[in-house]
């Protein structure tokens, strides 16, 4: 399988700005938007970690700004998701061992599964933020 390309969305940058100057809350919607478009690949993955405690699997997240969204796994208090994700050695003399994915186990082929649903939510949530500011879109 080879590495999953995100999803780019041209001129979202140059929207938002645009959005602010219509309104100061247009923006914050967009972001909401973004969220819920990356959830889509948080609600794949998550069920698919393996679970001892369920703390890795909490883990995953969306996150977003105003320009751009993504999905996180781990953090401090989960230091070994990159490990269930992508696998490798670990531990005393790198005696534990995982086959190697370089294209992951759960947040990118997430990505590969969901793109057309992730790619219709992204479209939708652009136009109802549009249609919002009073902008008219055609999808298309």
């Amino acid at each position: 399988m080879a590495i999953i390309e995100p999803i780019k969305v041209t001129g979202l940058a140059e929207f938002n700005r645009n959005l602010r100057k219509l309104n100061t809350d247009l923006p914050k919607v967009l972001r909401i938007g973004l969220n819920e478009s990356a959830q889509l690949v948080v609600d794949w993955a998550q069920p698919r970690v393996e679970r001892r405690s369920g703390r890795a699997a909490r883990s995953i997240k969306a996150k977003s700004t105003r320009t751009a969204a993504r999905v996180i796994g781990g953090g401090p208090r989960v230091p070994y998701y990159p490990w269930l994700d992508f696998a490798g050695k670990v531990g005393p003399k790198r005696s534990v061992q995982r086959p190697l994915r370089p294209e992951g186990r759960h947040i990118y082929p997430g990505l590969g599964e969901q793109r057309d649903e992730i790619h219709r939510a992204l479209v939708n949530s652009l136009i109802n933020v549009a249609d919002s500011a009073g902008i008219e879109v055609s999808n298309g």
